[in-house]
């Protein structure tokens, strides 16, 4: 496997693993994307700023991840000083047929890369509160709960905070 920071040529690849891992996370009743988010303009504006990591297997992206500074408003909610520098994981997915093959744990590893090439000590990341296997991996990894919250941007849904300091 390889971990490399993504190209707009890789748009369409990374469209087609969201669109094959959205009906299952429906299924589980995880609602937190679907047919408006995320969108090839959220992965191009990624990419653009060289925030979006792919894993690749023998050429193929199996996986996706955007390695950011982002903090959500709502993100005090959990406690979170948000004017504090941190290392940000968003729209973390990996392709069904490859799930249980630690690609997720890759991804989650290159944020800690970023993060210490960069000397930010803070890791964060938000899940969806169904999203049962990226709740059982955050705590694996060293991630510590932080708390629930709800973010305008998806109405309804709740949220599971996560960090970890370096």
């Amino acid at each position: 496997m390889t971990i490399r920071i993504a190209q707009l040529v890789d748009v369409p690849k990374i469209m087609l693993l969201v669109k094959k891992a959205i009906p299952l996370m429906h299924a589980i009743g995880n609602f937190q994307w679907g047919d408006d988010y995320p969108n090839p303009a959220v992965f191009e504006a990624d990419i653009k700023i060289g925030q979006l990591w792919v894993a690749e297997i023998n050429g193929q992206v199996v996986g996706v991840s955007a390695i950011t500074t982002d903090q959500d408003p709502e993100y005090t909610d959990a406690g979170w000083d948000i004017t504090e520098e941190a290392i940000v994981t968003h729209r973390l997915a990996v392709d069904p047929d490859y799930q249980g093959k630690g690609i997720a744990r890759a991804l989650m590893t290159q944020a800690e890369a970023v993060a210490l090439h960069r000397n930010i000590k803070i890791l964060r990341v938000d899940t969806n509160s169904e999203n049962l296997a990226t709740n059982a991996l955050f705590p694996k990894l060293g991630y510590n709960f932080s708390g629930e919250i709800g973010l305008a941007k998806r109405p309804g849904l709740r949220f599971f905070c996560y960090q970890k300091l370096l």
